[in-house]
C-alpha cells in the first residue's frame, strides 16, 4: 500500500513529510477532496486520530499523527538517509533545530497570527509577548546563518525542511519585508531553500507578505444552511425569464473569458539590432582566444540603445568570512534571478585568495534601466550597490572585457570563482 497523507494541499505542517519525501526518493500520495472541518471529522480520520488533527500518514502498519513524527518516518525510509546528517552528533544537531523550529519559531508565529485572524481572543500583552519571543528566536537563527548556509553540515536536513515550512507561515501571512531586513541572514537563508527544486515543486511560488492582517473579532461557528425547497413540478415557466436567460449567459461567457496575459513591458520596447541568444551562444561555444572570440563578438553584437550593461558589488563583502557560504549565496541569487533569463545575462566575481571575500558582478539587462519586474521579484538586488557602465570610458570597459573573460588576477587579486548567468 502507499503512504497516503491525510491534509489539505495548502498545509503547511503537510507539507514537511511532501518535501522529505522528495528529497528521499519515497512515495507518499496526497489524499483526494480533502476538506477541513470535514473530513477530519470522518469516522475513518478519528480512528486514525481520535482528536482529528491534521495531518495523518497512512501508512501499511498503521497510521501516525503528528507532521513532525510523520516527516521523522518518511526520512527514515532510507537508510543512511543524509536528511539525518552524517554522524551522531549532526543528528543531534538536526533534533536541536528542529525542536528550535517548532518550540520557538512555530509557536510565536501562530501566537502572533491566531488572535489576528479571529481564532481566539486578541490581547495586546500576548501579542507583544509574542513578537518578542520571535525576535530573540530570529536573532539567534540569524547569527547561526551569518557562518553557515544550512542548519547542519553542508546540505539540506530534514531541520531545515521543518524550520523552513514553518517560516512560510510567517513570511507569506506575517513578516513584512520591513521586519525581516533586520534578519538578513534568515532571509538569504529562506529564499535560497523555498526556490530549490524540491521544496519549490511541494510549496510552489512564495510571496513575502506585504501587511500584517487587521485584528478580526472571534469567529462563530457556521450554522448549517436549510436545504433549498424543491420547486413544484407543475410549476409555470415564466416567458420573461426565458427571453432574459441568453443575454445573461452571454454576459457571464464575458465575464469567463480568460484575459490576455499582461506582455512584460520589455517586449513592448523598440526591436534590438543585439540577439541575446546569439551572444550566449557564442560565450558558451568559445574555447580558446576568448578575448580575441568572444570578448570583441560581444561588442561587435553590443546595442547600447537596447540593451545596458551594470556593475554591482556586495553591500556586505566583511561578512564573506567563510568560503563555502560566499559562494552558496552568489548561487542562490543567480537561481533566483532565472525570472529574467529572456533578457539578461550576468557575471559574478567572487575574489580573493583569503577572507573576508568579495562578490562583484557585470550584468547586461535590455532596456537602460534594471528592469523593474526584478528589483521587484529579486530580493538580492537590495544587497548590491549598481552603477551602469559609461561604455565611452576605456577602463570601464576594459573592466567589462575582463569581467567576460574571468581575467585573473582580478583588479590585483586572484580569483575564489566565477558563475555565468545565461
Amino acid at each position: 500500500m502507499a503512504l497516503v497523507l491525510h491534509a489539505g494541499s495548502t498545509n503547511k505542517n503537510g507539507f514537511k513529510a511532501l518535501i522529505a519525501a522528495e528529497f528521499s526518493g519515497a512515495k507518499v500520495e496526497l489524499v483526494k477532496n480533502f476538506e477541513m472541518g470535514v473530513s477530519n471529522k470522518s469516522p475513518k480520520f478519528l480512528e486514525m486520530n481520535p482528536i482529528g488533527k491534521v495531518p495523518v500518514l497512512e501508512t501499511p502498519d498503521g497510521p501516525v499523527f503528528e507532521s513532525n513524527a510523520i516527516a521523522r518516518y518518511v526520512t527514515r525510509l532510507k537508510a543512511d538517509n543524509p536528511l539525518y546528517g552524517s554522524s551522531l552528533i549532526e543528528y543531534a544537531r538536526v533534533e536541536q533545530w528542529i525542536d528550535f523550529a517548532t518550540l520557538e519559531i512555530d509557536a510565536n508565529i501562530l501566537r502572533w497570527l491566531i488572535p489576528r485572524i479571529g481564532f481566539s481572543v486578541y490581547l495586546p500583552p500576548v501579542e507583544e509577548a509574542a513578537v518578542s519571543a520571535l525576535k530573540r528566536a530570529l536573532t539567534a537563527l540569524n547569527t547561526h546563518l551569518s557562518s553557515n548556509t544550512y542548519l547542519v553540515g553542508h546540505s539540506v536536513t530534514l531541520a531545515d525542511i521543518i524550520l523552513t515550512c514553518n517560516l512560510t507561515l510567517g513570511f507569506s501571512r506575517l513578516f513584512t519585508k520591513s521586519f525581516t531586513s533586520e534578519f538578513p541572514h534568515v532571509e538569504r537563508y529562506f529564499w535560497t531553500l523555498v526556490n530549490q527544486p524540491n521544496f519549490r515543486k511541494i510549496l510552489g511560488e512564495v510571496k513575502q507578505a506585504e501587511s500584517v492582517p487587521s485584528i478580526q473579532s472571534v469567529k462563530k461557528p457556521s450554522q448549517a444552511k436549510e436545504p433549498a425547497k424543491p420547486k413544484a413540478k407543475d410549476e409555470p415557466k415564466k416567458e420573461d425569464k426565458k427571453e432574459s436567460a441568453k443575454p445573461k449567459l452571454e454576459e457571464a461567457a464575458k465575464e469567463e473569458a480568460p484575459k490576455p496575459k499582461a506582455k512584460n513591458p520589455l517586449d513592448l520596447l523598440p526591436p534590438s539590432k543585439m540577439i541575446l541568444d546569439d551572444w550566449k551562444r557564442l560565450y558558451s561555444n568559445t574555447k580558446t582566444n576568448f578575448r580575441e572570440v568572444a570578448v570583441k563578438g560581444f561588442w561587435d553584437m553590443y546595442d547600447p540603445e537596447g540593451y545596458s550593461l551594470w556593475f554591482c558589488d556586495y553591500k556586505y563583502n566583511d561578512e564573506n568570512t567563510v568560503s563555502f557560504v560566499t559562494l552558496n549565496k552568489v548561487g542562490g541569487f543567480l537561481q533566483r534571478m532565472d525570472l529574467a533569463r529572456k533578457y539578461a545575462f550576468g557575471k559574478m566575481l567572487v575574489i580573493g585568495s583569503a577572507p573576508p571575500f568579495k562578490v562583484k558582478g557585470l550584468w547586461l539587462f535590455r532596456g537602460q534601466e534594471i528592469p523593474k519586474f526584478i528589483i521587484d521579484e529579486c530580493y538580492d538586488m537590495d544587497l548590491y550597490e549598481w552603477r551602469k557602465v559609461d561604455i565611452t570610458d576605456e577602463d570601464q570597459k576594459e573592466r567589462v572585457n575582463q569581467m567576460i573573460e574571468d581575467h585573473e588576477p582580478f583588479e590585483g587579486e586572484d580569483l575564489l570563482d566565477a558563475k555565468c548567468f545565461k
